[in-house]
């Protein structure tokens, strides 16, 4: 993860927000949210934390635990700070080397991590979701879609990758910086590296996961025009994210 940590720690207080602000809050996040289906006495694992604030959501459903990890100690302190009743625990820790004991956890939730990490580094993780998740847990997690970096645009901004003159294939596990936009025109950087379709299905495979994936291909929706038509209809009709649900 190139410079990964580096980043969130200097822009941690850019995150923080206790409602939708960033693209991805009204785009991605829900979805995935809906995919943990019904959490309440669940134990839950929430990958890739940042400051919280899906761990804060899926606490709305009662679940028996959460645990949270992030690799950037600034946004685990940015959680700590809004989690007023200690109902999570918040640590700093490695998705691919999990500190977590074997067939825990009913759900492993993770959240645009993966576009950070490289291909080894995915199969890793996997591999290690894979471990932690008890028989018939569930494994959610959402990725930029990633055919968007490189579909012909008048308009990039609000939500881009630049990989230069690389194309889709040749640009497969190549580091790329990028940025999105909040709805109050804050950027936001992100980082992404790119993965085939092919690359999500093989590692999951190779991982130990044998049942076909959920898939959903994420885009704006209409009410998301109707709130804000300025800042959402940009992105209409494009592929912005990608969100799998497969049980172990």
């Amino acid at each position: 993860m190139k410079n990964t940590k580096k980043l969130y720690n200097k822009n941690s207080s850019k995150w923080k927000r206790d409602k939708p602000t960033s693209l991805s809050d009204f785009t991605g996040r829900p979805p995935v949210v809906e995919l943990c289906g019904n959490v309440n006495g669940k134990r839950i694992l929430d990958l890739g934390c940042g400051e919280g604030y899906v761990s804060r959501i899926l606490l709305k459903g009662k679940p028996k635990t959460i645990d949270a990890i992030d690799i950037s100690y600034e946004m685990i302190n940015e959680a700590k700070k809004q989690n007023h009743e200690n109902k999570v625990s918040f640590k700093t820790g490695s998705a691919v080397s999990l500190k977590f004991k074997q067939n825990y956890f009913d759900i492993v939730v993770c959240v645009f991590l993966y576009n950070y990490l490289s291909i080894s580094d995915m199969k890793k993780s996997f591999k290690e979701v894979y471990r932690v998740l008890k028989k018939g847990g569930l494994f959610i997690f959402c990725v930029p879609h990633p055919s968007l970096p490189f579909m012909k645009r008048k308009n990039k901004k609000g939500f881009h990758f630049d990989f230069k003159d690389k194309g889709y294939f040749s640009a497969r596990d190549i580091f790329a910086e990028g940025s999105i936009e909040r709805i109050d025109k804050i950027k936001l950087p992100v980082q992404m590296n790119h993965k085939l379709f092919e690359d999500y299905f093989d590692t999951l495979v190779l991982s130990g996961f044998k049942k076909i994936p959920k898939i959903k291909e994420l885009t704006i929706k209409k009410e998301h025009i109707k709130k804000n038509k300025t800042f959402f209809k940009r992105f209409e009709q494009l592929p912005l994210h990608l969100a799998f649900q497969i049980k172990k």
